[in-house]
């Protein structure tokens, strides 16, 4: 199973970008999937959930209002979009493959990564 994130880049302050997560080799439309950053010197952060059916999402109240977590079984992508983007937001984005069905902001429930995108917001 791989997973390929892209869509990072620079940005100021209070724009927008939004990335995406291809999963190929593997289960895709029975698995939740989310979206997780490491902050530059900080640990992992939960981002984002979408359950397999992408009726339910969750996320942390620092992005709650300013991302979306959405998802294409049809092409086995998963997508984020980042509005309002904050300096604090600045971080390497990495895409995850859940291992069952449910939204979580566990990442130990998660069974593949992708190697992560590059997102830096200048103030």
């Amino acid at each position: 199973v791989q997973l390929q994130a892209s869509g990072g880049g620079l940005v100021q302050a209070g724009g927008s970008l939004r990335l995406s997560c291809l999963v190929s080799g593997g289960a895709f439309s029975s698995r939740a999937m989310a979206w997780f950053r490491r902050p530059p010197g900080k640990g992992r952060q939960f981002v984002a959930a979408i359950s397999w059916s992408g009726d339910n999402a969750d996320y942390p109240e620092s992005v709650n209002g300013r991302f979306t977590i959405s998802r294409d079984n049809a092409r086995s992508t998963v997508y984020l979009q980042m509005n309002k983007l904050e300096t604090d937001d600045t971080a390497v984005y990495y895409c995850a493959r859940g291992a069952g069905r449910l939204t979580t902001g566990t990442a130990e429930l998660y069974d593949y990564w992708g190697r992560g995108t590059l997102v830096t917001v200048s103030s």
